[in-house]
Formats: C-alpha cells, structure tokens, sequence
C-alpha cells in the first residue's frame, strides 16, 4: 500500500489511500441533484441590492467576498459565518460559503455584471479525491456543495470556479474603505422582508428568554448558573435558528457593571438580579439584540426597584424621541437627560448638567440592527451616527446604569447594581414600533411573567 501525494487538507485523520482504494472510490455513486426549484431566500431582491451598489461605482470592478476558515486550534476551525455584504448581495448565508467571492464586472458604461466565484461540489470521478480525503472542504467530512449550475440556480448569479478567479484588479470590501463604507450605507433602511426576518429573530429571542426563566431553579442550584443561562439560551437560537447574534452576556449582581461580560462563570444569587442581554440570529443571518435585567427572586428589591425604573423611564424618554427626520442622537440624549436628574435626585450627582453621568453609564443607549448586531458600523458618521433616522431602519434603545461595586461616590445600598433594558425597534411613518413588546419591562410586568413561568 502506497501513499498519494495530495493537496488536500487531510489532517491527523488520515490514512494512506492505496490506488485500489483511490479506483473504488471514484465510481457507483448515484445521482443527488438539490431540488430544481431550490432557491436562496432572498432571491427576489439581490438583483436590485446589486443595481444599487453598481450605482455607486460606475465602471469599477468591485470584489466582496465571504471570507476565509480561521483555525480555533490546531486542525479546527471556527465555525463559519459569511460576511455580511456578501450575504445582503448573495442570499448565500451557508457555512460552506468560506472562500467564495462575489465580483462585480463592469458591463458597459453604467451597469455590472455579477458573477460568483465559488468552489463547486467534487466531481468524484475526477480523480481528486477531495470529497472523501479532505477534512476542511470535502463533501463527507462538511456536507454537500451545489455544483456550479446549481449554484447559478439558487442565487440567479453567473457562477464561475473559484479556481479561476485569479488576482483582478479591483476594489475590495475587505480593504477599500470607500466600497465598505457604501456597503454599510446601502443597509441602513431594511425592506419588508429583512424587517419580518428582524421581527422572527425577536420572537425567536423572547421565547429563548422565557425559556431562562423556567430554567432559573437549576440554575440558581448550579455553581456556575452564569453558563446554565448561557446555555439554555443557545439551545433555543440553535434549535430556532443560526445561533446566537452574538456571545451572550448572561451578567449576575456586580457582574451586570462590566458592560461585554461573556465570562459567564458565576454563581447566582436569589439576592441579586441578573442581566440578560442575547439575541436569535436567523438562519438568514439577522439578529435581534435583547436584554431585560431581572430579580433572580422573582421580586425586586426596593433599592433595586429604584434603579430599574430609572433606567425604564430613560428608556421611555428614548423611545418617544424616535420618529423619521429625528436625529438619530435625539434618543440617547432624552435618555441621558433622565438618567442625569435621576442620579441629582438621589444626591449621586450635584446637579444634572454635563456629562459627569458617564461615569455611570459609560456608554451611548442604542444602535442600528440588521444582519449585523452593531449594524451598517463603517457608515460616515454624517449618514448615521450625526444623521437622521428614516422609516424602515430598525435599531436598538438600551440605556444602562452600572453602579461599580467599588465606586465611593455611591452610597453603599447601590453599589454592585447593573441595569440595563434594551429592545428592538424600527422606524415607522408615525414614530415607532416596538418590535420585542412582547417581553414584559416594567416592574409588575417581569414579576407578574416571571411569577408565571415559574409556578408553570
């Protein structure tokens, strides 16, 4: 028995092939074609998504690719998730989409063609061996790839191997900040069908919330309840959907102040709320971005009740602050503004002018949402970040309190106290429309549903 000499990415798996084995393996496969009506979800509008882009850069040719297999250790890969604009121009939101590229082609004065170079199912009786021998791409170890006609199918985009693509001149999303700048720009407003995308990743994510609650008593049990949270979360988004958005930040008593805390290795206390901030991402790749802090008792505290309708009548004076030509600061300031007189009022703050508040809230009170937790982040400030908000874009309102267990300037009842309350909502002609309304934010709402999924 004789080894062969291989490209392939066979790994520590591997055992040598002997020419017998490499004959036998290349013949009596039947047919297995996808479903000839088979197509991507968002078929019927990339070319339009294509148009506009293609509007942007006359007579360029523009690269947008899905990105590459980044190793997590040794011989194993993350697990792989397309880029987002790749995924918005493609419909393609597969794990077997590393390595694909997306080209525009200018085609004529005004227009681009779109052609996809992608890497095609093995053809098992050429010889390649690839779909039994290598672990990263073939066919037994990953699962099945469309050949090039199918692909053309699903998307309705010329597709062309990946082999052939070569090193064109172009402008590339991943370096060129115009064309990524103009990607973000271009998703800011969602379409109907990304905003009911939105909306089934919101559902999704309250039912994963509810499931939470119901798992509170084993959680509560458990010497890291942190991770049992974490985990009943994301059996609900991967039973429902991709995955989570995002690492879940499942943040109990002082944990609630670090702001990104995906530890998740900490004990829960009755005592003390826990901060739950998570989202469903759909298997078309938009996510929700949700969080409710809740009284791990069932019941808050006064002092706890006191610092949670604070940040809930912040986020009130956010969310009526939100309307088409608004600028999109207007939120968070009206926030802000409630928050600063709140901390006056409880003596924390000598008066509630500047921005001496921060210390407490660290943070800006939302963002836009869509394919990306953070959504359209390369936009120019003066479109996003310093613009005005317009009908069909859907964001985020989250203002927080994080009361530093450390912190001398706070009386001794509050510190170690982190709240936030975060929902999900777009931009309608009249206002606004929560879309995560579903979940409870008010005191006697969470104790009254919390009440309920516990004693059922």
């Amino acid at each position: 028995m004789t080894d062969r000499p291989s490209r392939l990415n066979t790994g520590s798996h591997d055992l040598p092939v002997s020419a017998e084995l490499s004959a036998f393996m290349s013949g009596n496969w039947s047919a297995s074609p996808l479903p000839a009506e088979a197509r991507v979800a968002a078929h019927a509008l990339t070319p339009a998504r294509r148009a506009r882009l293609s509007a942007r850069f006359p007579g360029e040719r523009l690269l947008i690719a899905a990105g590459e297999l980044r190793v997590r250790s040794n011989d194993c890969d993350h697990r792989f998730r397309p880029h987002s604009a790749y995924a918005w121009l493609t419909g393609l939101t597969g794990e077997d989409q590393a390595g694909h590229v997306l080209v525009m082609e200018p085609a004529g004065p005004h227009g681009h063609e779109a052609v996809l170079y992608l890497r095609p199912r093995s053809d098992r009786a050429d010889g390649t061996e690839e779909f039994y021998r290598d672990r990263r791409y073939g066919e037994f170890w990953v699962g099945r790839r469309p050949d090039l006609a199918e692909a053309e199918r699903l998307t309705g985009i010329r597709c062309a191997h990946l082999d052939t693509l070569g090193r064109p001149e172009a402008r590339d999303a991943a370096h060129d900040p115009a064309l990524a700048t103009a990607l973000s720009e271009l998703r800011l407003v969602k379409d109907a069908w990304e905003i009911g995308q939105l909306q089934l990743a919101v559902d999704h994510t309250t039912a994963g919330f509810e499931d939470v609650v119901r798992a509170l008593p084993r959680a509560l049990a458990h010497p890291r309840g942190e991770r049992c949270v974490e985990g009943v979360f994301g059996l609900r988004a991967r039973a429902e959907g991709n995955g989570t958005g995002y690492d879940t930040i499942a943040a109990s008593g002082a944990h609630a102040c670090v702001l990104h805390w995906i530890h998740n290795d900490g004990k829960l206390d009755r005592n003390e709320l826990l901060l739950l901030d998570a989202g469903v991402e759909t298997d078309s790749l938009y996510t929700a971005d949700l969080t409710r802090t809740l009284p791990l008792s069932g019941r808050f505290s006064p002092v706890q009740r006191q610092v949670y309708e604070l940040v809930l009548a912040a986020q009130d004076a956010g969310i009526a602050a939100l309307r088409p030509g608004a600028s999109f600061r207007d939120f968070h300031r009206a926030g802000m503004r409630v928050i600063a007189e709140g901390l006056a009022d409880w003596g924390v703050l000598k008066n509630a002018e500047g921005d001496l508040h921060r210390r407490y809230t660290l943070c800006s009170s939302g963002h836009m949402l869509g394919l990306d937790v953070h959504d359209c982040a390369r936009a120019r400030a003066d479109t996003y970040l310093d613009g005005v908000l317009e009908e069909g874009q859907v964001l985020t309102v989250e203002p927080g309190l994080y009361l530093q267990p450390d912190d001398e300037t706070l009386p001794a009842e509050l510190r170690g106290i982190g709240v936030r309350i975060e929902d999900d909502l777009v931009i309608t002609a009249e206002g606004a429309r929560l879309m995560s309304g579903a979940l409870p934010r008010t005191v006697a709402g969470i104790e009254e549903w919390m009440g309920a999924l516990l004693e059922g």
